[in-house]
């Protein structure tokens, strides 16, 4: 048995996840989801092109993937709570000035700022869910968590589409740096379950940089990153391009959110009748689906189908992904979930970066195109890959 197996063999206790951590959680969504939507209303009032705004999302998610081995490694040797309050108390500052941030420039400073604290929310969580819920159950426990987190990333389309078109952008801002705040506040009396000691720095590490199957979970985070939430992020522009408004586009945007809250719970009464690698396999037929009808029939309605069916591919390929990412070195689970974490922000910056230029001339078609044509082979991969692990077990 090797170290790993033996680390996961410990009983676990089944410990629910504290209401302010799934709120930070929620939170943390939420922030990341709210820009989509407002891309054109800021570049419009900030008097920017759209590829210029575009940044905003892309240096968001990148430092956001970028913090998270920083968090990683702090989780691991100080807490998965303490962490996230302190995530917690920078994002908050960082967001209530993104509101009054005078020009492009201090806007992206800080939000790249605000991504870079709200990246150790979510992997935290993560972690929290792989120490205190057994293999077996973890799944079921993480599809929990994504309804919370899919929950915020509906929500943000629809509150940044309402408060972009009838009050203020800057609001869209404040208002998850104000939850993130009273979530911090809710934390002080958590209590975290025990989790192995952990090593020196180096062997912290060593155990990570020697587990074939991080590596692999992260690559293929980077490709799931830019074909899902890169592609997601282009969702409301395109709405917008068609001429809908931002509380319009925002609201049907939100539908992702919807379609990841009701397919998580396909996910977790599922957990027990199918294999992982075969949840995976439908996640990734339902994202395909979805990008192929926007490429073949563009209009409204084809786009409130991928905005739904990419919550349905999150719900199911992404889930997988997530705690097969808390299982691969369980002896230094932060620092594993944190790898996988970095690469899939990564991965969405860079499809976000690489879709500016086509979004700002209404070429929509060939982002979902690109996007349907790269989902084959990474859910085929998924698929192979997370077969062999369980069978390694």
């Amino acid at each position: 048995m090797t170290i790993s197996q033996s680390v996961e063999a410990v009983a676990l206790p089944e410990t629910r996840i504290p209401r302010p951590l799934t709120a930070a959680a929620f939170t943390a969504n939420f922030d990341r989801f709210a820009v989509g939507p407002i891309l054109v209303t800021v570049a419009t009032a900030l008097h920017v092109p759209l590829t210029a705004t575009v940044a905003l999302a892309g240096g968001y998610a990148l430092a956001y993937g970028l913090s998270q081995p920083v968090w990683g490694v702090l989780s691991d040797r100080i807490g998965r709570l303490p962490v996230v309050r302190t995530a917690l108390g920078i994002a908050a500052l960082a967001g209530l000035s993104s509101a009054v941030a005078p020009n492009l420039s201090v806007l992206l400073i800080l939000r790249v700022l605000t991504g870079f604290a709200f990246g150790a929310v979510v992997p935290s969580s993560l972690s929290f869910v792989g120490d205190a819920v057994r293999p077996e159950r973890r799944q079921g426990a993480l599809a929990d968590l994504m309804a919370a987190l899919g929950l915020g990333s509906g929500l943000a389309g629809l509150f940044a589409g309402v408060v972009a078109n009838w009050l203020d952008w800057r609001l869209v801002f404040a208002g998850p740096a104000l939850v993130a705040l009273i979530a911090l506040i809710g934390l002080r009396g958590a209590v975290e379950p025990e989790r192995p000691a952990v090593g020196s720095l180096s062997a912290q590490l060593t155990a990570v940089l020697r587990a074939p199957f991080a590596y692999l979970v992260a690559a293929l985070g980077v490709i799931e990153g830019a074909v899902l939430l890169g592609g997601l992020t282009f969702v409301a522009p395109a709405l917008q391009h068609r001429g809908l408004s931002e509380a319009e586009a925002g609201a049907i945007a939100a539908l992702y959110g919807a379609g990841t809250l009701v397919f998580t719970r396909a996910v977790k009464a599922l957990t027990t009748r199918l294999a992982p690698h075969l949840l995976a396999a439908i996640g990734g037929a339902f994202i395909v689906l979805g990008y192929t009808a926007a490429v073949l029939a563009p209009s409204v309605w084809t786009y409130a189908l991928v905005a739904t069916l990419l919550g349905a591919g999150w719900a199911f390929l992404h889930s997988t992904l997530q705690a097969w990412a808390t299982s691969v070195v369980p002896e230094a689970r932060g620092t594993a979930v944190s790898l996988y974490v970095a690469a899939l922000f990564v991965g969405s910056a860079l499809g976000t970066m690489a879709g500016g230029s086509a979004a700002a001339h209404g070429r929509f078609g060939e982002i979902f195109g690109l996007a349907a044509v790269v989902t084959v082979p990474l859910t085929a991969a998924v698929v192979i890959g997370r077969r062999r692990f369980t069978a390694r077990g």
